[in-house]
């Protein structure tokens, strides 16, 4: 049981990042068949495709985050970077074309590993924090330079 709940980040993350990985993929590339949608969800997505950048942004983003969840790396900014992502895709499986069980999957994914790699987060979610002494004078020289002669 202990090894199962050490090895779930590790499975979480690799679901997480293997679903944003194809299915950003597919935004490009378009392999995976396409259920019909709503008229009101047709609308939504047509603006995000005749937006020119928005589509391939976000098809973008969900590729290079899904591969950093994948390989481990930079993982708490990958989860930075798909929280936007998620609950855009929960607010159009809820209100546009009803599904809850992507949602579901999403979202829970993304919380469990936020908790997971809760650590990362604290310094971003402290009320106050001083900026870094470097930022705020440059750190004196160690040793003086030579003068020329």
């Amino acid at each position: 049981m202990r090894t199962l709940i050490e090895k779930l980040p590790v499975v979480v993350r690799s679901l997480l990042g293997l679903t944003f990985l194809v299915f950003g993929l597919n935004g490009f590339f378009q392999f995976l068949p396409q259920p019909a949608v709503a008229p009101e969800a047709g609308a939504f997505l047509g603006g995000l495709v005749s937006a020119k950048y928005l589509f391939p942004l976000l098809k973008g983003t969900e590729v290079v985050a899904g591969l950093l969840l994948l390989t481990g790396r930079f993982v708490p900014l990958a989860l930075t970077l798909l929280a936007p992502v998620i609950v855009n895709i929960a607010g159009f499986h809820l209100f546009l074309s009803p599904g809850v069980g992507m949602v579901a999957f999403l979202l829970g994914s993304e919380l469990y590993l936020a908790w997971a790699y809760r650590d990362a987060f604290r310094p971003m979610l402290a009320a106050r924090v001083e900026p870094a002494r470097s930022a705020l004078a440059p750190e004196p020289a160690t040793r003086p330079l030579a003068r020329a002669a």
